[in-house]
């Protein structure tokens, strides 16, 4: 069904109702292969074609839909929300007065020192949303009001060679901050499964949304190892290993404890999906509790320290990139940046 671009009587509802039109559109569109709840998610769609009280109660819903498993709905409503907030103070009649040169005042204002990714995403984020519109909306004589948002010389972007290289912890670091997962006093009923977590990370570069969504049909043993088999983005499946001598004491004894929903590896108090923003505290408490302190604190960077690690150790781009799942190579180069001894090599040039 369409609707007329101005459906509400003021502009704030009519962007909240767009807003929550493209919130359904990507709930239902996005893959649901790790959704722990579907009964939830069809509630949830359900209250979004009814329609929300104001942009808090939207929050909420897409909240929930991240934590039954959909994820990647916070890289299009997160950037959103700031639209909301930004157009919100400018006083705007219309849906109509929303044009690209709006639009990159608010990535200005809105980006100003996020990463190139974020920026993209900010970016990738309203070009979805203004075409969602551009083909959902339509005028009493059957006519459609068509933005053609493209961004295309939005110069907010960095470019290569001014990315931010990401926070990471050296080998000394990483030997502290394992010891400190050991003496770190969780509670009893958290302990095992959060050094669990932890360890499984650390030790394979797994993402945190990779390992939340993990089951226990996605692990088996061979010899002396754990194969993990993992669904990354895109749902794109991958295999990686830890050895069993790591992780066997806080596995069993938290299989031995676990009630667990939907065959979870792990999960919280109520049997559900843990949150990445639960795990990314505990990373933080124990990077406090080791005396390590980064730029970022949060639970991906183990995920680059991981990576760095590796590629110090064996100089092997492929392997990193296979380790880490990702779909281009080039992804992966960013982490020859941390080699210091190819750098010592340029020390040498004058001699």
């Amino acid at each position: 069904m369409r609707y007329d671009l101005d459906f509400c009587n003021t502009f704030n509802k009519t962007l909240l109702f767009w807003i929550e039109r493209f919130v359904r559109n990507k709930l239902t569109t996005l893959s649901n292969s790790n959704v722990i709840d579907k009964d939830r998610l069809a509630k949830i769609i359900h209250e979004l074609v009814r329609g929300t009280k104001g942009l808090d109660e939207l929050k909420l819903l897409v909240k929930s839909a991240r934590n039954i498993g959909l994820a990647g709905i916070n890289t299009y409503f997160n950037p959103l929300v700031k639209l909301y907030d930004f157009l919100d103070n400018l006083g705007l009649a219309s849906m109509k007065e929303i044009d690209e040169e709006l639009l990159s005042d608010f990535l200005a204002s809105s980006t100003s020192g996020l990463s190139d990714a974020s920026k993209k995403n900010h970016r990738i984020a309203l070009l979805a949303f203004f075409s969602y519109i551009d083909k959902q909306n339509q005028n009493s004589d059957g006519s459609s009001y068509l933005f053609k948002i493209e961004l295309k010389n939005w110069g907010g972007l960095r470019g290569q060679s001014g990315s931010k290289l990401p926070s990471y912890m050296n080998k000394d670091e990483i030997t502290r901050f394992l010891d400190a997962i050991n003496s770190y006093e969780f509670s009893q009923e958290t302990s095992y499964r959060n050094r669990l977590i932890l360890k499984m990370i650390i030790y394979t570069g797994i993402r945190v949304s990779e390992m939340l969504n993990l089951r226990i049909k996605d692990m088996f043993k061979e010899e002396d190892v754990y194969v993990l088999q993992v669904r990354g983005k895109g749902n794109k499946p991958r295999v990686v290993m830890i050895k069993a001598s790591i992780i066997e004491t806080d596995l069993q004894n938290w299989l031995n404890m676990r009630i667990c929903n939907d065959d979870l590896l792990v999960c919280n108090k109520k049997g559900n999906r843990l949150t990445q923003a639960y795990v990314s505290r505990i990373v933080e408490q124990i990077l406090i509790s080791a005396g390590i302190r980064k730029e970022k604190n949060g639970a991906h960077m183990l995920r680059h320290s991981f990576a760095t690690l590796l590629y110090q150790k064996h100089h092997d781009l492929i392997l990193v990139q296979e380790a880490l799942g990702h779909a281009d190579i080039n992804t992966s180069r960013i982490y020859t940046h941390f080699d210091k001894e190819r750098l010592k090599a340029t020390t040498n040039l004058m001699d």
